[in-house]
């Protein structure tokens, strides 16, 4: 054991069900993976067995609003309609000392949770552009440790709100990354229609990916997704093309959904669920029996689609909770969808790695010799206990460097004859 290197991970368990597997970390990459390597690191870190896992990934989140729970006042219904409404009160009352100061703190958050890539959608129907002035600002401040993609996202409509094309052209020219749609909140379902053509045509002349908020809505007539797995199609996007919420497809006919899936998948477009928002918002005209909301999500993965999960909102006139944990998002789930066996849990957590990381299209993710030493050391033994646990993270690091630790979760037992200490795992 000559060869010193600057980090070996030792006795590491892996997302794939690895065991006692060491990883060497040098120049900000992992090169070396393997049982028992013969190398020396001038640091040296015991995994103890627990889980080493890529980061976390949010395919789906609105960092322009996140931290504005009671701006300009609290969402008393709950509702979405309520929501998009508070927000349209509060976006006059924006400052971009504001926007950058709350965006900072949930990625403070994102880091310590281990989440180091973040696709958030930014309104651009506020002629100023002033979230995506702060935004981008944000992607530049916090770029040595976490990666951020932006989607212009016409919140009231490409087609209903008058100067919301324009100015979605003039936020991606400022460097924002996505084109972003929201086809069931235009006034009619042909609007709806043609702003997915018109919002598809524009991205693939600019070589650009899509991520439209599409069906989100119980109603099973709108049918977007159908329209944008159509132009995906046409225009030769696949793979740079996802779907986000898609929650008619909860309240559709079987019969239209086994003509559906195949379209999807054939195009490429991916789909993105919000458990927790989802769960919250859907459902809400009905009495009982009362839906879920969530898409088939087990539905879509056995039809080969890629499938991702995103937080969507934290504290914000959408959602009154939240904390930057995807394991809580990957928990609600593994339960909406009821996906208990072992290989659908294990599922849900690469909905929060590594499907989202592909969908967003990030190079060189994961645990394997040439990637980013970007990873997560967490509190559990595998991805089924993350989840259970909601694991703390012992440690992230991102490129090498160790930028967030955390101590095990463990209680203080004062009980006669039983042991000192729990910590809430099976068998230790």
């Amino acid at each position: 054991m000559d060869a010193v290197i600057e980090t070996v991970i030792r006795n590491a368990s892996l997302a794939d069900g690895q065991r006692g597997v060491d990883v060497a970390i040098e120049h900000g990459r992992i090169t070396a993976v393997g049982p028992a390597l013969a190398l020396k690191g001038a640091q040296e870190i015991d995994a103890g067995g627990d889980l080493l896992s890529a980061p976390f990934v949010d395919a789906h989140f609105h960092m322009d609003a996140t931290l504005s729970y009671g701006l300009p006042r609290v969402n008393a219904s709950g509702t979405l309609l309520e929501g998009i409404a508070l927000w349209g009160e509060l976006k006059p009352e924006l400052t971009q000392q504001a926007l950058v100061g709350r965006a900072l703190q949930y990625c403070d958050w994102a880091a310590a949770r281990g989440l180091l890539a973040i696709r958030t959608h930014v309104d651009i129907c506020d002629d100023r552009l002033l979230a995506v002035e702060a935004l981008l600002e944000v992607k530049r401040l916090v770029a040595p440790y976490l990666d951020m993609q932006l989607v212009a996202f016409p919140q009231d409509g490409v087609l209903r709100s008058p100067t919301a094309l324009a100015n979605l052209k003039r936020a991606i020219g400022m460097g924002v990354d996505v084109v972003g749609g929201i086809p069931h909140f235009e006034r009619t379902m042909a609007d709806g229609a043609e702003s997915v053509r018109i919002l598809c045509e524009f991205a693939a002349e600019q070589g650009l990916m899509v991520d439209m908020h599409c069906d989100e809505s119980d109603d099973p007539m709108s049918r977007h997704i159908e329209t944008l797995a159509y132009h995906s199609n046409r225009l030769g996007l696949h793979g740079r093309v996802a779907g986000s919420h898609l929650t008619s497809m909860h309240s559709m006919d079987n019969y239209y959904v086994s003509k559906l899936l195949p379209l999807i998948r054939e195009a490429g477009v991916a789909a993105i669920a919000n458990p927790l928002i989802n769960i919250t918002l859907q459902g809400r005209h009905d009495s009982y029996p009362k839906r879920r909301g969530m898409t088939r999500v087990p539905e879509m993965l056995a039809a080969g689609i890629e499938v991702a999960f995103g937080h969507d909102c934290v504290m914000d006139p959408w959602y009154s909770l939240g904390s930057g944990d995807m394991l809580e998002v990957a928990h609600m789930g593994l339960h909406v969808a009821q996906m208990t066996g072992q290989d659908a849990m294990r599922a849900c957590y690469q909905a929060v790695t590594a499907a989202p990381a592909r969908i967003l299209g990030l190079r060189d993710y994961g645990v394997a010799v040439g990637c980013h030493a970007d990873l997560v050391l967490l509190d559990a033994a595998d991805p089924v206990e993350a989840i259970r646990l909601r694991a703390a993270r012992r440690m992230v690091m991102r490129r090498g460097k160790v930028i967030a630790e955390a101590p095990r979760a463990q209680a203080r037992l004062s009980l006669p004859g039983r042991p000192a200490t729990v910590d809430f795992r099976l068998g230790r």
